[in-house]
């Protein structure tokens, strides 16, 4: 048995993990990082970058078919399936060199491709190694939910972790799951020329503004998605070709190919978190503010810390955690200022607290303003009108925004940027956006804010009456 002694050991290569090798081991420190499947984990081989892909491609085969408002003829367009899964797949092959083993292995990483279990609260054993390390760094991220319904496990079944491998086209595709990744593939495929059926035990798009999510879901399903709410799969059956899916209520989808995509369970069988005296429930590792664990050697980052299951809030834990491994100095995570999207035509995305939660929170102190898409000149000129920005403000800061509309993901970033920064409204109203972009959207809605205070008010117009009747 090898023995090795380390600063850091990290185990998974995920977003998170790869993020706090490369930033501690370039500042000094020794690194051990373990890995027993892929690196770059789940977003970079079954997640984020090839659903991303996969959307594009749809993107482009449904502009074939829509250019007519434009002056551009629609045509039907010829659809390779395998291609556009050849597409997935060159993107994957692009990023890969950036979080390969070569790469960190030369950034003085040492790099153990093997899956890594506690074995004392202050070492971990990967194959035939066995870590010491002074702190150690929980980056195992989380993997697809298999719920248990009857007789989906004598069926073929695809998960996001199989999805990018397939190269026949599915002519119908059930999704159990209307949550972001359903709706997303559910998208993606149905541009590309697969009939779809998603099916929903409670809400589509639950945890959006219900509001918000309406207008998304209205798009989806004039594309043709059949999406069934409050439909809860009871029985799964049939074979590759030909599954059924039949509700409690009894009706019965079939279809050639089932998608499974109804949430995320987090990596934390196997590594030995007993012999480590690491606390932890189904929900992930039990951390504190300053992602530490139970055991003060051990931090828990990303998905498996519990909380929000995003790519970008693996890279920010890392970011909280190398301050106070580094340099001892006091770190906690917020999740105030977090954004998500969801990346379906139009998009949705959020950040803060939803009108709901706002309205919960401070009652009548809340301000809500909206604008609408259709006002924003560039939306106009490219088609594109359909979207709703709100922002929930309290004392003149935004405490939460919800955006649908083309580019959302790209717009929310100005919010997170405020909430994190505690700026008041006045900051995006006093931000100059080029004309014409939808950057326009968060000024006008900043602006919005002001226009009663401002246009409404009697005293306003007052003084302006005494200038320009008194002032030179």
């Amino acid at each position: 048995m090898k023995r090795i002694k380390t600063d850091i050991c990290v185990i998974g290569a995920g977003s998170g993990g790869l993020s706090v090798a490369a930033g501690a081991v370039q500042m000094g420190a020794e690194v051990v990082l373990l890995e027993g499947h892929k690196m770059g984990g789940d977003c970079l081989n079954f997640g984020c970058v090839p659903s991303k892909a996969l959307l594009a491609a749809g993107k482009h085969a449904h502009a074939m078919g829509t250019g007519r408002p434009f002056g551009v003829t629609p045509v039907l367009p010829e659809v390779s399936y395998g291609a556009a899964k050849d597409h997935v797949h060159r993107v994957i092959e692009t990023i890969e060199p950036v979080d390969s083993q070569e790469r960190f292995e030369g950034l003085g990483v040492k790099v153990i491709r093997e899956f890594g279990r506690f074995i004392s609260e202050s070492e971990v054993q990967a194959g035939d190694t066995v870590i010491t390390a002074r702190r150690f760094v929980i980056a195992t991220g989380s993997g697809p939910f298999v719920p248990p319904i009857p007789g989906l496990a004598d069926v073929p079944y695809l998960t996001n972790e199989t999805l990018f491998d397939l190269r026949e086209q599915p002519g119908h595709l059930l999704i159990i799951g209307g949550g972001p990744i359903g709706l997303e593939m559910a998208q993606a495929h149905r541009r590309l020329g697969s009939e779809v059926a998603v099916i929903e035990g409670e809400k589509a798009l639950g945890k959006d503004d219900p509001e918000i999510a309406a207008i998304a879901l209205e798009r989806l399903r004039a594309e043709g998605i059949v999406i069934e709410e409050g439909t809860k799969a009871a029985r799964v059956s049939g074979e590759a070709g030909a599954i059924t899916v039949e509700a409690e209520d009894g009706r019965r989808f079939t279809g050639t190919h089932l998608l499974v995509a109804v949430g995320r369970k987090v990596n934390v069988e196997n590594l030995g978190l007993e012999a480590a005296g690491v606390d932890y429930t189904r929900q992930g590792v039990t951390v504190g503010p300053d992602l530490r664990s139970s055991n003060r050697r051990v931090y828990a980052i990303g998905d498996v810390a519990g909380g929000f299951q995003f790519t970008h809030v693996a890279g920010y834990h890392a970011g909280v955690i190398i301050r106070s491994i580094l340099f001892g100095l006091p770190s906690k995570a917020r999740t105030d200022h977090i954004p998500w999207a969801t990346y379906t035509d139009p998009e949705i995305a959020q950040v803060g607290q939803t009108e709901a939660q706002a309205r919960a929170a401070h009652g009548d102190a809340l301000t809500v303003v909206r604008f609408p898409f259709e006002e924003n000149d560039r939306a106009i000129a490219e088609g594109r009108t359909t979207g709703l920005i709100k922002v929930m403000v309290v004392k003149g800061r935004p405490v939460g925004a919800s955006i649908v509309g083309t580019q959302a993901g790209d717009l929310i970033g100005v919010w997170s940027l405020a909430i994190a920064n505690k700026l008041k409204m006045s900051a995006v109203a006093n931000m100059i956006a080029p004309y014409p972009t939808l950057g326009e959207v968060n000024k006008r809605a900043a602006g919005a804010y002001f226009s009663p205070k401002l246009f409404e008010n009697p005293t306003v117009k007052k003084v302006v009456g005494f200038v320009q009747k008194y002032l030179p």
